[in-house]
């Protein structure tokens, strides 16, 4: 990469951030996916405590990638195309506030990309019910504990990513194999 291009960085919650990490990290562009929480009152959450559903954090993600490479609205159209954006606090058999679809914005562009792009879906009826992602001005961003970070390629057998995460990639490389890195 040329040093003088720039990064950005995109943060969003869908969900378990296991599955959004192992989805973002094929993409190219992409430079870093960090799981952690945003969105919360608590300082310095534990895993623990998120799951107590106390902090008001959310499971998320937050991607450093290059913006010749790859677009906040492609990114986004990745990220509405991997997670069930109509289940409010859920994802799938994850329930609870910090399994919420989020999207924190870090400029005025990326808060105008999502409004358009939702409005667009939802124009569209894309998911057959409304969408309940928020769109929330980017807090502080608390990194997870290391065992949370690039999960899913250290643990594909485990039941859960093997039931879970695989579907998504194979759906992933199957959709958007022009977008994956080599």
């Amino acid at each position: 990469m040329n040093t003088q291009e720039k990064m950005e960085i995109a943060t969003f919650a869908g969900g378990c951030f296991w599955c959004t990490e192992a989805v973002f990290l094929e993409l190219k562009g992409v430079e870093s996916v960090v799981s952690g929480y945003i969105g919360g009152k608590t300082a310095n959450p534990t895993y623990k405590e998120i799951c107590n559903g106390d902090t008001d954090h959310a499971e998320a993600i937050q991607i450093s990638f290059n913006p010749n490479e790859i677009s906040f609205g492609e990114l986004l159209e990745i990220f509405f195309a991997t997670h069930d954006p109509t289940t409010l606090n859920r994802q799938g058999n994850d329930v609870g506030t910090q399994y919420r679809s989020e999207i924190f914005y870090h400029d005025e562009d990326q808060k105008e990309i999502s409004e358009s792009y939702i409005e667009l879906l939802t124009q569209e009826n894309t998911f057959g019910k409304p969408i309940v992602t928020r769109i929330s001005p980017a807090t502080l961003f608390y990194p997870a504990e290391d065992y949370h970070q690039n999960y899913y390629n250290q643990h594909q057998e485990q039941g859960y990513c093997s039931y879970i995460i695989t579907p998504k990639i194979e759906k992933l490389k199957k959709v958007y194999k022009d977008m994956l890195k080599k």
